[in-house]
Order: C-alpha cells, then sequence, then structure tokens
C-alpha cells in the first residue's frame, strides 16, 4: 500500500496540532497515518470511514456465519437434538 509522506504524522507532533489534523481529515477524508519512533502505530479515519469499515466487518462476519450454518446443515438431524430440560436435569 503506498502512503502519501504528508499523510503521516509523528506523534509527537499530532500531540501539538491535533485539532489542525482533525480538522483537515474532515476536510479532505483521507486518514493520517500516526508514527512511533518512525514505525507506523496507528491510524486516524474520518468517522464516516470508520462506520463504513464496521458495516464491511459485520457483512464478513455475517457471510461466516451463513457458511458455518450452510456446511454443518447437511449433517443435521433432528433426532439428535437435546431437550433444555434435560440439560438443565444434569446440572
Amino acid at each position: 500500500m503506498l502512503i502519501e509522506t504528508k499523510q503521516m504524522l509523528p506523534i509527537t507532533r499530532l500531540q501539538k496540532e491535533l485539532t489542525q489534523t482533525v480538522r483537515a481529515l474532515s476536510d479532505s477524508g483521507k486518514p493520517v497515518y500516526i508514527l512511533k519512533n518512525n514505525n507506523m502505530e496507528a491510524v486516524l479515519l474520518s468517522y464516516h470511514e470508520y462506520e463504513y469499515l464496521k458495516e464491511i466487518e459485520e457483512i464478513f462476519e455475517r457471510l461466516e456465519i451463513k457458511n458455518a450454518v450452510e456446511t454443518r446443515l447437511p449433517q443435521y438431524d433432528p433426532k439428535k437434538n437435546v431437550s433444555w430440560e434435560s440439560i438443565r436435569e444434569e446440572t
């Protein structure tokens, strides 16, 4: 992934320029990559970008559940069901 140098910001500079950085992020929509000891440490995103990524994460989670259900469904045998009452009796 290519990152523009102007989008990278040392953490010490971010501490001094937080308000301006957030304002610039809101205007441009481009994430800010935060450096600590010259290593990528964090990414500052707009709220809309964060929400979008959370929605994508939820979609992937639902797809994983769907795939698990579809994989297990052919082996499902309703005759092997266990009632809640019998489970409670065991404990």
